[in-house]
């Protein structure tokens, strides 16, 4: 059975991100998407409220299952759940370059377990949870680019 991973912060989680997990989805036997910590973050949803937009938002892919890692590293968290790949998603170049550093940091610490880059459709790559929020502090319309659970809350949230 294949196993990958697809680690993120989510906050909140965006049509982009559903995207990515809906490819790796159609590639692995088993997908965890796995909400985890990024230091250089301030979040505005508590790790529980990131797993519940997450897991509403993939409640119809049987094949995903939604884990909180917030105190691990990736590369732990993919040796423990057997992943052959970590996935992640590339929504332009400057993700394309990031991406890639973290590719070479984790081989380094795991030789085994590869990095699998997806890209974002086109009319997601320029969505970043960052924008969504700045457009939702000022009322913006940003139904388009999350799913509908994490949407309403980030309303609500900055509203």
């Amino acid at each position: 059975m294949t196993v990958a991973l697809f680690p993120g912060s989510f906050d909140p989680i965006t049509n982009g991100h559903v995207d990515v997990v809906r490819q790796a989805a159609g590639m692995f036997d088993k997908l965890y998407v796995v909400v985890m910590t990024n230091t250089s973050k301030e979040y505005l949803f508590t790790v529980d409220e990131r797993v519940a937009f997450a897991q509403d938002a993939l409640k119809d892919c049987p094949n995903v299952e939604v884990l909180k890692r917030p105190e691990d590293l990736t590369v732990n968290v993919a040796r423990e759940l057997h992943a052959q790949a970590i996935v992640r998603g590339v929504r332009n170049s400057s993700d394309f370059l990031y991406e890639q550093e973290i590719a070479a940091m984790n081989k380094k610490m795991v030789p085994e377990v590869a990095t699998v880059l997806l890209f974002t459709k086109p009319e997601d790559s320029f969505v970043a949870s960052s924008i969504i929020k700045e457009v939702a502090h000022f009322h913006g319309d940003i139904s388009a680019f999350l799913p509908q659970k994490a949407a309403e809350a980030l309303k609500q949230k900055l509203g």
